[in-house]
């Protein structure tokens, strides 16, 4: 068989040479075999409490035990109505309370006490503008304004001022004449309404 080999490489001896190439290749092969893969494609090692999950069955194993207990409970409660005809309790005589039900009473009439208070200042309090004395003044500057100004007020408006002050001024004399019929001391008021409608400013047209 030797005889037949061909080496590759010049050699002396080819028996030698066919013994030598043939421990090449079977170290060869066997590190072939032997080798390690640099890129790791196996597949990930199964764990088994990942898949078996004892604590899972424990949980299902003492939920089943409550539920087992429970049944047993209700079985026993009908078996004991059936035998003595049951009866049900559907009265509650508790009645509600609380703890703190007084102090909360006390603030409340503390607080209603409070707002009576302040709404009394309220009403009690007078105001600080006198709308009667701006009427007044309105007026006395509506007649300054006339006086200066360069083109007069419109007849309209003159005629209900005029009427308005002719209205007011009647009433004012029946109201004079009421008082002088029933109290004597009418007299003695009466020269003072005079003079305040005097005073009142007369408006230029």
């Amino acid at each position: 068989m030797h005889r037949a080999y061909q080496s590759i490489t010049p050699a002396n001896n080819s028996f030698l040479k066919h013994k030598w190439d043939q421990l090449i290749y079977d170290r060869h092969r066997k590190k072939v075999k032997t080798v390690k893969a640099v890129i790791d494609n196996a597949p990930p090692k199964t764990y088994v409490h990942l898949h078996l999950k004892l604590k899972k069955l424990q949980m299902q194993e003492e939920r089943m035990a409550i539920v087992e207990r429970d049944n047993r409970i209700l079985l026993d409660q009908m078996a004991h109505m059936m035998k003595t005809g049951g009866r049900v309790d559907n009265r509650n005589d508790y009645k509600q309370r609380s703890l703190n039900k007084t102090k909360r009473q006390q603030d409340l009439l503390q607080i209603s006490h409070q707002n009576h208070a302040i709404l009394q200042r309220i009403k009690s309090r007078q105001s600080h503008y006198n709308h009667m004395q701006w009427e007044q003044q309105w007026l006395v500057n509506q007649g300054y304004m006339m006086n200066i100004s360069k083109y007069p007020q419109p007849r309209k408006t003159a005629s209900k001022t005029k009427t308005k002050k002719a209205t007011s001024s009647g009433s004012s004399q029946q109201e004079v004449k009421n008082t002088k019929s029933l109290s004597p001391q009418s007299h003695t008021q009466s020269p003072a309404t005079n003079h305040s409608e005097s005073n009142l400013p007369e408006v230029a047209v």
